[in-house]
């Protein structure tokens, strides 16, 4: 009877594992999506990268953030109002 308690905690181990792995996907995710950055960020993480983004580079980086933000922004309303 003692195996019992050993395989209820390993398969306990096992879905706390995976949920945990779960929420945090599904965190970051949500983190990702909702994250913005500003000119001054865009230019530094791309001088990091070895890249000069001149000023019309960085105004489309910018604007397909802010469109690509928008975009999962409206998505995941429409799956809040379909629950």
């Amino acid at each position: 009877m003692v195996w019992l308690y050993w395989v209820i905690g390993v398969v306990s181990f096992l879905l706390g594992a995976v949920a945990g792995f779960y929420g945090a996907v599904q965190y970051l995710k949500k983190q990702m999506a909702n994250m913005q950055m500003s000119e001054e960020e865009i230019a530094a993480m791309a001088r990091s990268m070895g890249r000069n983004l001149n000023k019309k580079q960085l105004a489309q980086i910018t604007r397909q953030m802010k469109n690509m933000s928008a975009k999962n922004f409206a998505a995941s309303n429409a799956k809040k109002k379909k629950k």
